[in-house]
């Protein structure tokens, strides 16, 4: 038993569990019944000290407030304690008093979904699983791959055929078994469930397995720690499913409950204009259990989501801390791809990116003061997708030049007609 956790709750009717009574979801609602891990925050606060927490730069550093036994085998791959870099090219574009970027593009598999698969690869060794499972559209898919390669699990990964190569060529690097479905993120995740449920697969779907929130929140954990404990106002991050956003929430709310910080910051969730769901139903007052799937479409894949499985907490991430949604185009997306670049130095994938060119529309739109201390979070690297990257450079007029093996040519590119 581990004795900081006291069970799980479901999000949509507050039925408790003890952690063993169910492997997933509220029977009471079917896949829709999302679990919220419960810990027992007065334990933690007698046992731990955030002076305490160790050398280890790495997720595992917070294993106190992990739903893991204190001697639990991890995976060798560093995952997490990713950097937190100052934008003061940014502070001074957009007039605010502090940015900083969240760089997950520097996990091992470079997106930031490695927390998660972290986590599930511990969870399974628990049951002794002889296969993990899950549906991404490329990221999620990568992380598990590649974790596990690092520990010799076996893995069946299901992905849209229409993933970036680069992301299907990391699956298969990492000697995954990967079926690509003919169809949406939506339908291979439905899909994965099902064969999940008839070969006994251990699930590491978000939204679905509730110990993936958890290994999530890890990086809010980080940014109060590398701000010494002085969380910022507000955090951004981009919005697919929902689920990091919803576990960045549950990662400040321990905090709070502890001790170890003063307010929990306000949450500003990015979607792309294509892939709006939870941006319209915040927007319009919808009732997110009750609101029909869209069709999504957007650049960056991996915010790309029809129905956000992890909608119910996405949703409570935004509305309980007085944070607010903003929707940004295509276009956006790629003019942010450079922008963030070239004023930090931090190369995002689309999905990455978004969350920077949702911080420019957020401080249009007047939802940050200039008061006020920012961190955005780039979930990806730039690399996960190089076709978006090349269209990228191209949108903000960034061309090679060809030019014949002679200093003569060198001049006239640099434009000296000497």
């Amino acid at each position: 038993m581990i004795d900081q956790v006291l069970g799980l709750r479901c999000v949509i009717c507050g039925a408790v569990y003890a952690p063993d009574e169910v492997d997933y979801v509220c029977p009471k609602h079917g896949n829709e019944g999302i679990l919220d891990v419960i810990y027992d925050y007065d334990l933690i606060r007698a046992r731990t000290d955030k002076t305490a927490l160790g050398e280890e730069r790495s997720m595992w550093r917070y294993r106190p407030l992990l739903p893991i036994e204190p001697d639990a085998a991890v995976p060798p791959l560093q995952v997490g304690w990713t950097p937190l870099y100052r934008a003061s090219r940014t502070e001074a574009r957009l007039g605010i008093r502090r940015v900083h970027v969240k760089d997950d593009g520097r996990e091992a598999t470079a997106s930031f979904k490695d927390r998660a698969s972290a986590l599930a690869l511990v969870k399974a060794a628990e049951g002794s699983a002889e296969v993990v499972t899950t549906a991404s559209t490329g990221n999620a898919a990568a992380a598990l791959a590649g974790v596990a390669a690092s520990v010799g699990q076996q893995t069946v990964i299901f992905v849209p055929a229409s993933a970036p190569e680069a992301k299907i060529a990391q699956l298969l690097v990492y000697g995954a078994t990967v079926l690509t479905v003919e169809g949406t993120y939506d339908e291979a995740f439905e899909l994965c469930l099902e064969a999940a449920d008839e070969y006994g697969w251990y699930n590491r779907n978000t939204a679905y397995n509730p110990y993936m929130t958890e290994g999530k929140k890890t990086a809010a954990y980080e940014i109060a720690e590398q701000l010494d404990w002085q969380v910022p106002d507000v955090v951004l991050v981009s919005v697919g499913d929902g689920c990091i956003i919803g576990g960045v929430h549950k990662g400040f709310r321990d905090l709070h409950a502890i001790g170890w910080i003063d307010r929990i910051p306000r949450l500003i969730g990015v979607q792309a204009a294509g892939s709006a769901y939870l941006a319209e139903a915040w927007r319009n007052g919808e009732d997110v259990l009750e609101k029909p799937p869209i069709e999504a479409h957007t650049v960056a894949d991996s915010i790309s989501a029809g129905l956000p499985r992890d909608r119910v907490k996405a949703m409570a991430a935004v509305v309980e801390t007085d944070g607010a949604f903003v929707v940004v185009t295509d276009e956006e997306i790629l003019e942010a791809v450079t922008q963030q670049a070239r004023e930090t130095g931090v190369f995002g994938e689309p999905a990455g990116a978004a969350a920077f060119a949702g911080l420019t529309k957020a401080a249009v739109e007047g939802l940050i003061d200039p008061s006020e201390s920012v961190v955005v979070v780039n979930t990806g690297n730039g690399l996960k997708d190089v076709a978006s990257a090349v269209k990228a450079a191209d949108l903000a007029g960034s061309r090679p030049t060809q030019i014949p093996p002679t200093m003569s040519a060198v001049r006239a590119a640099m434009g000296d007609g000497t």
